[in-house]
């Protein structure tokens, strides 16, 4: 019996995962989240969990390392996708925190899998690691893996993640696990976090028009960003997980980036509402743009973005109706 562990794997990216892991043969798969964004709900399909709770998932903060080295007992293959994240207010506004927290989560998490020989272990990083300043103006020319160096993200989130896949690799040069290391570029989807205090751009929107919030769009709006639809991410790190493993750090995104404007405004007419978006140029709006160069996932593990811009955010308005208006009820 092959024994996976998701860490993290009560959010978006992780119970998605889970229902792709469930589907192969002769699998246990075990759950760590503390549920500061996760949710238990995001395990039910129709209202029936789609595994057993009672005995696969731990409610565990791993910036503790002696709860590092419990879940990583007897386990062949670490999913590690646990972090602290959320909207860029969130972000800018606890930096050392966020900072501390996810520098104790990689490390520990690492340390652990290595001292209870876990075989397999891969990565999440995320395109914020890259520099400010190739993300400062329209990139004409999608990023590729080698230009995270020389390292100079715009927050500590970014830093976080990148010491996070820097730690990894040094492990892997130095044959204490074998590695995957992905480079995620903006997700979204069904299951993403809806509230106000730690949502992201895209199921902020969603909830705003959904609850006849002022629709306002923080920054210009001319600001851009490449969007990936969960399916297309759990695709990858599936894919990952048979061709990833050495290859070294594998950027997931599109070669295309939209305007967080043009994201408002296909929102609004899937919504199907008759209201003004309004944009706060008090508020911040990160990075410029950022685009992904996807040929080495290509080539390496034969993947490339399947869902579009529109199907993706029609997916996600809906799931979103029905779970916040459920939510009311």
């Amino acid at each position: 019996m092959y024994k996976y562990l998701i860490t993290g794997g009560a959010g978006l990216i992780g119970s998605n995962l889970l229902r792709e892991l469930i589907k192969k043969k002769n699998t246990e798969i075990y759950v760590v989240d503390n549920l500061w964004r996760g949710k238990i709900e995001n395990f039910k399909d129709k209202d029936k969990f789609v595994f057993d709770v009672d005995n696969y998932f731990f409610n565990l903060d791993l910036r503790n390392y002696d709860n590092c080295i419990k879940i990583t007992q007897n386990i062949d293959c670490v999913i590690h996708l646990a972090d602290v994240v959320a909207g860029i207010n969130y972000v800018f506004n606890n930096e050392f925190t966020l900072f501390q927290s996810n520098l104790s989560i990689n490390s520990n998490m690492l340390k652990a899998a290595i001292k209870n020989k876990v075989s397999k272990y891969l990565y999440v990083g995320t395109a914020c690691s890259y520099p400010i300043e190739k993300q400062a103006s329209i990139n004409k020319i999608p990023l590729i893996e080698e230009e995270a160096y020389p390292a100079n993200p715009e927050t500590s989130y970014g830093w976080s993640k990148l010491i996070g896949e820097y730690e990894l690799g040094l492990a892997e040069k130095n044959n204490q696990i074998e590695a995957s290391i992905l480079r995620l570029h903006n997700v979204y989807g069904p299951r993403c976090e809806l509230s106000y205090e730690k949502s992201q751009v895209i199921p902020a929107l969603c909830r705003k028009l959904i609850l006849n919030e002022e629709f306002i769009v923080w920054g210009s709006g001319k600001q851009r960003r490449s969007f990936v639809y969960i399916d297309d991410i759990t695709r990858a790190i599936m894919l990952s997980l048979e061709k990833g493993m050495g290859e070294g750090v594998i950027q997931i995104g599109p070669d295309k980036s939209e305007t967080i404007s043009d994201i408002a405004k296909k929102l609004l007419e899937i919504s199907g509402k008759d209201i003004d978006i309004k944009f706060d140029l008090s508020k911040p709006e990160g990075d410029f743009d950022r685009t992904a160069n996807y040929s080495k996932a290509k080539k390496i593990i034969g993947w490339k973005p399947m869902v579009d811009i529109d199907t993706g955010l029609s997916n996600t308005y809906n799931w979103a109706v029905k779970n916040l208006l459920s939510q009311k009820n």
